[in-house]
């Protein structure tokens, strides 16, 4: 048996007036998963539990793995520390750092707006010299910033203990002023030095004036959030007696990956937005399937970018890609093989368009056994959340769903 989770990062969401009141997951031509969905089961699950804050894909993606976050969760960065390759040691902190566009225009920095929390999505490449850059000024035997992806970036500070440093993601405060959403904790203010210096840094740094030459949004500061210790996850194998491996573009997962001993599998041209390497992500998943292991997390970042930035139409697209370059050629893939298999489809928590961030409530899951293709079809079942609803399948503890898709 070939078991697969497709995860489509904040696909879940609420109606939309711009798609005829429909939700993107209702609104999206997608007849490779509707099809399957006539031999699915369908419910809601509930990923990530209420007293848990922010609803983050951390938790969520640590959720959908199997994994109970009450137990492993330590924080965000250092997920994705450990997939840089950073060696972090017991009384490290990792503070997941953002490059961020802030409005240019007031004098104090406290007064600024959170414009766009990705810099308009910067390249890599550009970003690195950036964060090369600050910590070349801002870095310090006990503090290291080191460049990630595009916008994503990590700093590890050497504090023992016990910290609230009172931090907010920038995805969550788009469009307003930051003044009252700045490190508060009572070991965080020191950051807000570090913020205001890197605005002083980058505001006329060559690639910013290249970008802003451009037309593009500057990455004019950095952003502290999601810090956390050094995690540790029991081992995927061993759990689950099956050989896995997650394919993502983004530190977050792949870190979660790494933790539990799985292969992580780099494909090339993977973006984390829209523009990414759909059909080499696919073949990555079918490669591995058919040749080396018994089980993959295929995460896609698409259609949560495209709720951050309100880009509705994207939104929908996104999933129309993921049925047509993703799932159809991963089941006719499977299918020929003439092995059982499973496929696990769902987001990790919603991302509405309306409110641009993460909310708690249950998302949609549809899994698919091919061993149930001689069993009649709903002939009204389709993938998404008002049907979901509809079944009265409701999953409240999220890490179970994992054992129910692989053991049941």
């Amino acid at each position: 048996m070939k078991y697969i989770v497709i995860l489509g990062d904040g696909m879940a969401d609420y109606p939309v007036e711009e798609l005829g009141n429909k939700t993107p997951l209702t609104a999206a031509n997608k007849p490779m998963i509707d099809t399957l969905a006539k031999k699915s089961e369908i419910g809601l699950v509930k990923t990530v539990p209420d007293h848990l804050k922010p609803p983050g894909s951390d938790i969520a993606n640590m959720s959908v793995m199997g994994y109970d976050p009450d137990v492993y969760y330590t924080g965000r960065s250092p997920l994705e520390a450990v997939s840089m390759g950073i060696t972090m040691k017991d009384d490290d902190l990792a503070i997941r750092c953002n490059v961020v566009h802030l409005s240019e225009d007031e004098e104090e920095y406290e007064k600024k707006t959170m414009v766009d929390y990705s810099s308009d999505e910067i390249s890599t490449a550009e970003s690195k010299v950036l964060m090369e850059y600050i910590d070349e000024k801002l870095g310090t035997p006990d503090m290291k910033f080191y460049p990630g992806v595009s916008y994503r970036h990590c700093i590890i500070a050497d504090m023992p203990g016990k910290v609230v440093l009172g931090c907010t993601p920038p995805h969550d405060i788009t469009g307003r002023c930051i003044e009252e959403y700045m490190p508060a904790g009572e070991d965080g203010k020191f950051l807000i030095d570090y913020m205001k210096k890197s605005y002083d840094l980058l505001l006329h740094h060559p690639i910013n004036e290249a970008r802003r030459a451009k037309g593009l949004n500057t990455a004019n500061s950095i952003w502290p959030w999601g810090e956390g210790r050094k995690p540790g996850l029991s081992n995927f194998e061993k759990k689950y007696n099956l050989k896995g491996a997650v394919i993502s573009a983004v530190d977050l997962v792949m870190g979660l990956g790494m933790c539990a001993d799985m292969e992580v599998i780099k494909v090339p041209d993977v973006t984390g937005n829209i523009k990414t390497n759909f059909d080499g992500k696919a073949q990555a998943a079918i490669d591995y399937l058919t040749n080396k292991g018994d089980f993959v997390y295929l995460h896609m970042e698409a259609p949560d970018e495209c709720g951050h930035r309100h880009e509705i139409e994207n939104k929908k697209k996104s999933i129309e890609i993921i049925d047509n370059k993703v799932v159809k050629p991963i089941y006719e893939a499977l299918k020929a093989s003439g092995e059982d298999f499973k496929i696990l489809i769902m987001p990790d928590h919603p991302t509405p368009l309306a409110i641009r961030t993460h909310t708690h409530e249950p998302v949609p899951y549809m899994i698919y056994d091919s061993r149930n293709d001689g069993c009649e079809e709903k002939a009204d079942a389709v993938y998404d959340e008002v049907y979901a609803t509809s079944t009265g399948i409701y999953k409240e503890i999220g890490f179970r769903l994992m054992d129910h898709f692989i053991f049941d």
